[in-house]
């Protein structure tokens, strides 16, 4: 009982965090290794618990979501198939190999979410205008397939990504990036779990305990993103992920 409380309230963490500004799984990945789930199945298992924590906020930035231009749907096609070559990738790592990339991984997504503002606000100030033709939305396209890669084989910072990716485009709003920040991750989530199941990857009791609390705490947080400033949670959310690096690194060599 006590460890599903505990469960539910990181999910519930998670879900907060991922709508707001990102880095759930830098708190979730680490409880659930914490509470005796090996690295890899952690990471997998990681699919099950942020898509419905997506999935809600996406539904709360719903407004922003109905402005973006129908175009965009396009870019789901290589973040599917990036996303599925990551995950088949993750299958065939060795349990105990994964193990020991675990806090490079994760040290990487804590450096991803810190320097994401700056690299959005640099390549948006950037890129200007609006994009006309289907060049510029193919080059894209291929662009995102090797990000959705990394998101198929480690979630951990995909999100972060997204929104770096999204500044080369003419959307004009942060919470229009938002949203389809987390329409990409609903995608790669699912396309996740359907390339690991069976294989058995994922801690089912584990991942529908913290889904519960990342569905509530996705929609509260997607609400809540829209009125006031991420920033001090962002300096939490990378101190918590710099902790859990050391601990892991620690837990692990």
């Amino acid at each position: 009982m006590v460890q599903d409380i505990i469960l539910l309230v990181a999910g519930f963490i998670v879900g907060s965090m991922n709508a707001i500004a990102g880095g759930g799984m830098l708190i979730g990945f680490p409880v659930l290794i914490t509470l005796g789930v090996p690295a890899l199945f952690a990471n997998a298992t990681a699919n099950i618990v942020t898509l419905p924590g997506q999935l809600t906020s996406a539904y709360g930035y719903r407004q922003y979501i109905r402005r973006v231009p129908l175009r965009y749907a396009l870019f789901l096609l290589p973040i599917v198939v990036g996303a599925a070559a990551g995950a088949l990738a993750l299958r065939h790592t060795p349990p105990g190999k994964f193990a020991d990339m675990v806090p490079l991984l994760l040290l990487f997504g804590v450096g991803l979410f810190t320097f994401q503002p700056l690299l959005h606000f640099h390549l948006h100030s950037h890129v200007k205008g609006e994009r006309r033709g289907w060049l510029p939305m193919v080059l894209l396209g291929l662009v995102i397939i090797p990000l959705s890669v990394y998101g198929g084989y480690f979630g951990v910072g995909y999100g972060f990504m997204m929104l770096a990716f999204l500044g080369f485009t003419s959307l004009p709003d942060t919470h229009m990036m938002n949203g389809m920040k987390n329409i990409a991750a609903t995608f790669v989530a699912a396309t996740s779990m359907v390339c690991l199941y069976s294989g058995h990857f994922i801690h089912w009791h584990a991942g529908l305990v913290m889904a519960v609390g990342s569905t509530i705490g996705g929609y509260t947080g997607a609400r809540s993103a829209q009125k006031f400033s991420s920033h001090k949670l962002r300096i939490a959310i990378i101190a918590a992920g710099l902790a859990a690096v050391v601990y892991l690194a620690l837990r692990e060599y």
